[in-house]
Protein backbone atom coordinates (compact mmCIF):
# COMPACT_ATOMS: atom_id res chain seq x y z
CA UNK A 1 0.00 0.00 0.00
CA UNK A 2 1.29 3.54 -0.91
CA UNK A 3 1.96 5.76 1.87
CA UNK A 4 -0.42 8.66 2.58
CA UNK A 5 0.18 12.31 1.20
CA UNK A 6 0.14 13.94 4.34
CA UNK A 7 0.02 17.92 4.53
CA UNK A 8 3.27 19.78 5.00
CA UNK A 9 3.10 21.43 9.30
CA UNK A 10 2.19 24.66 9.35
CA UNK A 11 3.43 27.37 11.24
CA UNK A 12 1.15 29.98 12.89
CA UNK A 13 2.69 32.93 14.61
CA UNK A 14 0.92 35.86 15.83
CA UNK A 15 2.91 38.50 17.82
CA UNK A 16 5.81 36.60 19.47
CA UNK A 17 3.67 33.15 19.76
CA UNK A 18 4.74 30.79 17.25
CA UNK A 19 3.01 27.27 16.55
CA UNK A 20 3.52 24.02 14.46
CA UNK A 21 0.29 22.22 13.46
CA UNK A 22 0.98 18.70 12.26
CA UNK A 23 -0.47 15.19 12.19
CA UNK A 24 0.31 12.29 14.53
CA UNK A 25 3.62 11.44 12.98
CA UNK A 26 3.94 6.93 11.65
CA UNK A 27 6.72 4.85 12.04
CA UNK A 28 7.28 5.87 8.00
CA UNK A 29 7.52 9.71 8.92
CA UNK A 30 9.14 9.71 12.05
CA UNK A 31 12.42 11.20 11.16
CA UNK A 32 11.29 13.47 9.11
CA UNK A 33 8.67 14.67 11.89
CA UNK A 34 11.76 14.91 13.87
CA UNK A 35 13.33 16.48 11.28
CA UNK A 36 10.66 19.22 10.93
CA UNK A 37 10.57 19.83 14.48
CA UNK A 38 14.46 21.16 14.41
CA UNK A 39 13.80 22.61 11.31
CA UNK A 40 11.25 25.32 13.04
CA UNK A 41 12.99 25.21 16.51
CA UNK A 42 10.15 22.96 18.59
CA UNK A 43 10.92 23.12 22.37
CA UNK A 44 7.64 21.42 23.51
CA UNK A 45 5.36 19.21 21.63
CA UNK A 46 0.95 19.20 23.09
CA UNK A 47 0.11 15.90 21.69
CA UNK A 48 -4.11 15.76 22.24
CA UNK A 49 -4.61 12.20 20.72
CA UNK A 50 -3.52 8.95 21.76
CA UNK A 51 -0.03 8.05 21.64
CA UNK A 52 1.91 6.61 18.24
CA UNK A 53 5.13 6.98 19.10
CA UNK A 54 7.52 6.53 22.11
CA UNK A 55 8.16 10.01 23.57
CA UNK A 56 11.61 8.94 24.55
CA UNK A 57 12.85 9.23 21.15
CA UNK A 58 11.78 13.04 20.67
CA UNK A 59 12.89 13.44 24.90
CA UNK A 60 16.10 12.41 23.65
CA UNK A 61 16.04 15.57 20.86
CA UNK A 62 15.50 17.72 23.93
CA UNK A 63 12.15 18.22 22.99
CA UNK A 64 9.34 18.38 25.40
CA UNK A 65 6.33 15.96 25.07
CA UNK A 66 2.78 16.61 27.06
CA UNK A 67 0.39 14.37 26.64
CA UNK A 68 -3.38 16.48 26.84
CA UNK A 69 -5.64 13.77 25.02
CA UNK A 70 -9.36 14.54 24.42
CA UNK A 71 -11.96 13.22 22.24
CA UNK A 72 -11.62 13.56 18.44
CA UNK A 73 -13.84 15.94 17.65
CA UNK A 74 -14.29 17.78 20.77
CA UNK A 75 -13.63 20.63 22.44
CA UNK A 76 -10.38 20.22 25.69
CA UNK A 77 -11.85 19.98 29.03
CA UNK A 78 -11.46 23.82 31.03
CA UNK A 79 -8.71 21.81 32.79
CA UNK A 80 -6.92 21.02 29.34
CA UNK A 81 -7.64 24.62 28.48
CA UNK A 82 -5.89 26.01 31.62
CA UNK A 83 -2.58 23.65 31.27
CA UNK A 84 -2.47 25.12 28.24
CA UNK A 85 -2.61 28.41 28.48
CA UNK A 86 -0.60 28.08 31.47
CA UNK A 87 2.24 26.15 29.13
CA UNK A 88 1.85 29.12 26.31
CA UNK A 89 2.32 31.78 28.50
CA UNK A 90 5.55 30.54 30.47
CA UNK A 91 6.91 29.01 27.09
CA UNK A 92 6.66 32.27 25.25
CA UNK A 93 8.01 34.24 28.51
CA UNK A 94 10.78 31.98 29.13
CA UNK A 95 11.92 30.70 25.62
CA UNK A 96 11.34 33.82 23.35
CA UNK A 97 11.28 32.81 20.07
CA UNK A 98 10.62 28.97 20.54
CA UNK A 99 8.15 27.02 18.76
CA UNK A 100 5.20 24.74 20.27
CA UNK A 101 3.82 21.76 18.24
CA UNK A 102 0.24 20.75 18.52
CA UNK A 103 -0.81 17.45 17.26
CA UNK A 104 -4.36 14.91 17.10
CA UNK A 105 -4.12 12.25 14.70
CA UNK A 106 -4.92 14.53 11.30
CA UNK A 107 -4.14 17.88 12.69
CA UNK A 108 -7.52 19.05 11.42
CA UNK A 109 -9.93 19.38 15.12
CA UNK A 110 -8.19 19.34 18.19
CA UNK A 111 -5.09 20.79 17.03
CA UNK A 112 -6.19 24.20 16.12
CA UNK A 113 -8.63 24.35 18.86
CA UNK A 114 -6.19 24.52 21.25
CA UNK A 115 -4.34 26.91 18.93
CA UNK A 116 -7.04 29.22 18.31
CA UNK A 117 -7.72 29.66 21.83
CA UNK A 118 -3.76 31.14 22.27
CA UNK A 119 -4.65 33.25 19.90
CA UNK A 120 -7.65 34.42 21.30
CA UNK A 121 -6.42 34.86 24.56
CA UNK A 122 -3.40 36.74 23.25
CA UNK A 123 -6.24 39.51 22.11
CA UNK A 124 -7.60 38.44 18.72
CA UNK A 125 -10.68 38.07 18.06
CA UNK A 126 -12.53 34.34 17.84
CA UNK A 127 -13.59 34.69 14.04
CA UNK A 128 -10.36 36.37 13.32
CA UNK A 129 -8.33 33.43 15.21
CA UNK A 130 -10.59 30.77 12.63
CA UNK A 131 -10.29 32.67 9.56
CA UNK A 132 -6.33 32.86 10.46
CA UNK A 133 -6.06 29.48 10.90
CA UNK A 134 -8.30 28.16 7.91
CA UNK A 135 -5.95 30.31 5.44
CA UNK A 136 -3.41 28.53 6.71
CA UNK A 137 -4.76 25.21 7.49
CA UNK A 138 -7.66 24.35 5.39
CA UNK A 139 -10.47 22.39 6.88
CA UNK A 140 -9.70 23.25 10.26
CA UNK A 141 -12.19 22.64 12.74
CA UNK A 142 -16.04 20.92 12.54
CA UNK A 143 -18.84 22.45 13.23
CA UNK A 144 -18.95 21.34 17.29
CA UNK A 145 -15.67 23.06 17.38
CA UNK A 146 -16.61 26.30 15.50
CA UNK A 147 -19.46 26.60 18.02
CA UNK A 148 -16.96 25.74 20.66
CA UNK A 149 -15.11 28.57 19.75
CA UNK A 150 -17.78 31.20 18.44
CA UNK A 151 -18.89 31.05 22.33
CA UNK A 152 -15.57 30.99 24.11
CA UNK A 153 -15.34 33.84 26.42
CA UNK A 154 -11.90 35.51 26.77
CA UNK A 155 -10.57 36.61 29.82
CA UNK A 156 -7.39 37.89 28.37
CA UNK A 157 -5.19 35.40 30.09
CA UNK A 158 -2.03 36.35 28.08
CA UNK A 159 -2.59 39.96 28.46
CA UNK A 160 -1.97 42.03 31.97
CA UNK A 161 -3.70 45.75 33.05
CA UNK A 162 -1.70 48.64 31.80
CA UNK A 163 -1.15 51.12 34.55
CA UNK A 164 -4.92 52.91 33.45
CA UNK A 165 -6.50 50.19 34.56
CA UNK A 166 -7.27 48.55 31.20
CA UNK A 167 -6.15 44.88 29.85
CA UNK A 168 -5.37 46.06 26.38
CA UNK A 169 -1.24 45.22 26.88
CA UNK A 170 -0.44 41.79 26.04
CA UNK A 171 2.37 39.53 27.42
CA UNK A 172 2.70 37.71 24.33
CA UNK A 173 4.07 40.58 22.44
Amino acid sequence: MAPMNRPAPVEVTYRNMKFLITHSPTSATFNKFIEELKEYGVTTIVRVCEATYNTALVEKEGIQVLDWPFDDGSSPSNQIVEDWLSLVNIKFHEEPGCCIDVHCVAGLGRTPVLVALALIEGGMKNEHAVQFIRQKWHGAFNTKQLLYLEKYCSKMRLCYKASSGHRNNCYIQ
